[in-house]
């Protein structure tokens, strides 16, 4: 069959990351990763473990030096960002960032390796983060059962990770008594949009997102307003049923996506859920900066933010 004659038109361009084609095609940009093993800085230790051999699912499990070895430690599972279509839990960027999370708030974290789109469209990364929070919860691992507290589970996302974390909680709304408890969310900059561009949004952001949507989700309903990527959206589901006790919603003031995070804390701050929520706005920085700048003083105040929060400070 013959390709179409402009198959190779780029329709979305984020040149340190990814670049999607017309014709489906994806050009991955090769991050640096990270092996498993003890961080020289904070002493952290990290081992990975397959889930699933079928799907490939697995996590990367980080361990923070123990300064009470017999005191059980918080269980935080991360779902890292990338649109759906990049990055994994060896990217030296999330091992980094997950590292200095699990010392920082002395955690043992859990970093869901899930399938990406296009070869594996969503709902698969859903699925995988699903299973994944399930078994973490269920301490099979011996890292885990030793010294992890499974009474204690927090679920948290940056970008795509974040819109994760939000389709967890649905799910474990809609899951009744056969579910993991989570005591706390957190949503860094979470991934939402949506067909009609909200006031105050900028011109470019709704289609941007749409676009990126559409390539991890073609089988989505109503395309963007779609309420998996559309929490506010006509067809989303109430958000009073949210399945966590605690939520913290982070955005920064010059990402594209601050407006929907913005209407995302709104929406569930004036619903009928029965939790708290948090809000956190980093002035004058752009879409998880704290990734690419983790030494500069806006990355390391939400660092102390979040680590507040699993406090419950």
């Amino acid at each position: 069959m013959a390709m179409e004659p402009d198959a190779d038109e780029v329709v979305f361009d984020a040149p340190e990351y990814f670049r999607i084609y017309k014709s489906g095609r994806i050009d991955r940009v090769h991050r640096p990763r990270l092996p498993a093993g003890v961080d020289d800085a904070g002493g952290v230790a990290s081992r990975d473990v397959v889930l699933d051999a079928g799907t490939g699912l697995s996590v990367r499990i980080f361990l923070p030096k123990l300064r009470e070895p017999r005191r059980k430690l918080l269980v935080l599972v991360f779902f890292h960002g990338g649109g759906f279509v990049v990055e994994s839990a060896e990217s030296a960027t999330y091992h980094n960032y997950l590292s200095s999370l699990a010392a920082a708030a002395g955690v043992v974290a859990v970093s869901v390796d899930y399938r990406l789109a296009p070869e594996h469209p969503l709902p698969a990364a859903y699925d995988d983060c699903w299973a994944a929070l399930r078994w973490a919860a269920s301490a099979q691992d011996a890292w885990l059962a030793e010294h992890g507290d499974a009474a204690r589970v927090f679920v948290a996302g940056d970008s795509a990770g974040g819109n994760i974390v939000h389709n967890v909680l649905v799910r474990a709304a809609a899951s009744g008594g056969d579910r993991p408890r989570i005591e706390g969310a957190i949503l860094l900059h979470p991934f939402f949009c949506g067909n009609t561009a909200m006031e105050g949004e900028p011109e470019h952001a709704a289609a941007r997102t749409a676009k990126v949507w559409a390539f991890a989700c073609p089988d989505a309903v109503d395309g963007a307003d779609d309420p998996r990527i559309n929490p506010t959206g006509p067809r989303a589901p109430a958000l009073e049923g949210l399945g966590c006790e605690r939520m913290l919603v982070c955005a920064a003031e010059k990402d594209w996506l601050a407006t929907r995070n913005r209407a995302y804390y709104d929406a569930v701050a004036a619903s009928a859920w029965r939790g708290s929520t948090a809000w956190v706005e980093t002035e004058g920085e752009g879409h998880v900066f704290f990734l690419d700048k983790p030494e500069c003083d806006g990355a390391k105040e939400l660092m102390d933010r979040v680590v507040a929060f699993i406090a419950g400070e």
